[in-house]
């Protein structure tokens, strides 16, 4: 796939093109080594390094600038080879292109196709070009498949990835297996990062690489660590011309394999190794011959060639992006995962997921279709949305999309201010049983209602097949109010506790806030007493979480106090009218308070571990449910913009 047309230098002048490398350190050294071959070879010159943990270059002396166009002062300036974080991908590739110099952008370009929007538009006006770093794309073997004389016309292509990662490869930087960061969606993990190539090699292969020839893109995303990225994923794309292109991969294998990409056509198969360049074709393998992509640019720059991967051919690619944007990983239910080695290179490793892998790419199906006992591909339903004067300020959610051994349970998320920040999370990478606001309790007569390892004294923390459920069995929603009944269920489906629920929501009248009362009224199901307990009454001093729990999403700057205390040591544990935290969201300021109705549970509070706010319903002692008398825990809360 070409650019429109060719495009002259971006500069008078008879000298080779200038080059200015923006991120030196990481997959920028692999640049930096391509710059000082086609240097030496006379294409180029490095005219300066853009990196800011660097303060002098060490390997050669180039010169280190803040940013391009400080580099212009020392000399021409008309490549920009961009390796930074995905982050920061849009600004510095804007700043390229209005500098008037041609980009060689790292993969993937950007995260979402508004973004990749405004790239388009920069190259038309300005009149430069982007090449993407898709470097497979630069493979002869593509166009030698693509062509009909290997296996006849391509009908689909299965990428194939079985790979492994420890601890340390996650505490590399602060974007790494996030999907967020600082309100920019960085989108790490195995399908946007290390197995980037291998989906846009499968796309490349049906044709599949402009948005347009994009018919349909479903995603099953898993994590089997405690990141918010994926680690365990399958991609299925249907093209508008009927082809399909899958991807089935994991960073959870025993054991590291080369990924391949299996090529289905109308007269036989073939197996690409997209990293070697190698094709084999009923036992026979042929080695191909790979362009690289600042050679081809510069080749662009020079006579016109066409790019190998123009930054429109990117559009299939983003729109896998954007489906892995609106989904969520589902973490790997614990029975299912096994850990090894300790601390930077501890990491956990998925049963048979070699071989739910192979099933995947052999059917060019998703892991929900080939029968993984962990996958859980059901989505939360939407049981209420909480509207303030039209807006939506939350939603009730059902829990169908918690695995079992986080304890499925309603909850509110997303919860929001008028203004539309978000303070509310639900399944973070760190604790997959945090869900939102809602009610969960530890320990229900031995039953876990909280979800994760049970903390059982002398032995702390230990997963046991104790997990249960809270199911709504009736509900009555009105204009701003929602009642509801619900059941806590055992794992063998018993019912341990009967719950009845209202909530009620208002505007606070100035147009800052909005209120919420919560009351939640326990009975037991039979004749017996029911205890309700957690960590802090079996034993562990300070840790008396369950019952009302708020997870919050990042954020800084946070200010946690009561009437009488400030700061989350002073008012953890604390026993006070209401709690107050205030924090900066992503987009904005936004505090909220919970005001206990009728009782004195202590507060619960974490803020350097975690974000979450909770009242402590067992603190030192469990709470008895007697027959025909009902425990009832109310709360108003109110959730304001700004602090």
């Amino acid at each position: 796939m070409s650019s429109d047309a060719p495009r002259p230098a971006g500069r008078t002048g008879t000298g080779p093109p200038g080059i200015v490398l923006v991120g030196a350190r990481g997959h920028g050294l692999h640049h930096r080594a391509t710059i000082a071959q086609l240097a030496a070879d006379g294409r180029c010159v490095l005219t300066a390094v853009v990196d800011p943990a660097l303060v002098t270059d060490a390997d050669g002396g180039v010169p280190v600038v803040a940013d391009v166009t400080a580099a212009r002062a020392l000399g021409p300036v008309d490549v920009v080879v961009v390796s930074a974080p995905i982050g920061t991908h849009l600004p510095l590739t804007l700043a390229a292109l209005e500098a008037g110099a041609d980009v060689l952008l790292e993969q993937p370009p950007v995260t979402t196709r508004a973004h990749l929007r405004l790239l388009l538009e920069a190259e038309r006006r300005t009149g430069r070009v982007v090449q993407v770093g898709f470097q497979s794309l630069g493979s002869a073997a593509l166009p030698a498949l693509r062509d009909g004389s290997v296996v006849g016309s391509v009908r689909s292509a299965a990428a194939v990835g079985t790979w492994t990662r420890d601890q340390a490869s996650w505490s590399r930087s602060g974007w790494a297996g996030r999907r967020r960061v600082a309100g920019v969606d960085v989108l790490d993990g195995a399908v946007t990062n290390p197995f980037a190539h291998a989906v846009a090699t499968a796309l490349a292969l049906v044709g599949c690489r402009q948005a347009a020839d994009v018919a349909r893109v479903e995603v099953e995303l898993y994590r089997a660590a405690p990141i918010d990225g994926d680690d365990t994923s399958a991609v299925r794309v249907t093209t508008t011309a009927g082809r399909e292109a899958t991807a089935a991969l994991t960073l959870r294998a025993s054991t590291e394999a080369l990924p391949t990409v299996r090529v289905t056509g109308t007269t036989g198969r073939a197996v690409l190794g997209y990293t070697t360049d190698e094709v084999t074709v009923d036992g026979t393998t042929t080695t191909f011959e790979r362009t690289g992509l600042l050679e081809n640019l510069l080749d662009h720059r020079a006579s016109g060639a066409a790019l190998l991967v123009p930054l429109a051919s990117t559009g299939a690619f983003v729109e896998v992006l954007e489906a892995v944007r609106a989904t969520e990983p589902v973490q790997v239910d614990h029975p299912w995962v096994r850990w090894e080695g300790d601390g930077p290179t501890r990491r956990p490793v998925v049963a048979d997921v070699e071989g739910v892998v192979d099933r995947a790419a052999d059917r060019l199906a998703l892991f929900s279709e080939v029968g993984a006992p962990w996958a859980h591909a059901a989505w939360d339903d939407v049981l209420a949305t909480l509207r303030v004067d039209g807006g939506a300020v939350a939603t009730v959610l059902d829990g169908s999309g918690t695995i079992p051994t986080s304890s499925p349970r309603p909850y509110l998320h997303p919860v929001r201010t008028r203004a539309g920040v978000t303070v509310s999370a639900h399944h973070p990478g760190d604790h997959d049983w945090h869900c939102g606001l809602g009610f969960a309790i530890p320990d229900i007569d031995g039953v876990n209602c909280w979800g994760g390892p049970t903390y059982v004294h002398g032995d702390g923390y230990v997963w046991r097949d104790d997990h249960g459920r809270v199911d709504v069995v009736q509900a009555v929603q009105r204009t701003s109010s929602l009642g509801q009944e619900l059941v806590w269920r055992g794992p063998d489906g018993a019912v341990v506790l009967h719950e009845d629920r209202t909530i009620a929501w208002a505007g606070d009248g100035d147009g800052d806030g909005w209120t919420l009362d919560w009351s939640s009224s326990f009975r037991a199901p039979g004749s017996s007493p029911v205890r309700l307990g957690g960590p802090g009454s079996n034993g562990r001093f300070g840790a008396g979480y369950g019952g009302l729990s708020w997870r919050f999403p990042p954020c800084d700057a946070v200010s946690v106090r009561t009437p009488d205390a400030v700061g989350d040591e002073a008012v953890h544990g604390s026993v006070a009218p209401w709690v107050e935290w205030a924090a900066d969201f992503d987009g904005g300021s936004a505090t909220v308070r919970v005001t206990a109705l009728g009782h004195r549970d202590p507060w619960f509070v974490r803020v350097a571990e975690y974000p979450a706010i909770g009242s402590a319903l067992a603190w030192r002692s469990p709470v008895v449910v007697r027959p025909d008398v009902p425990s009832v825990r109310s709360f108003r809360i109110s959730v304001r913009d700004g602090r």
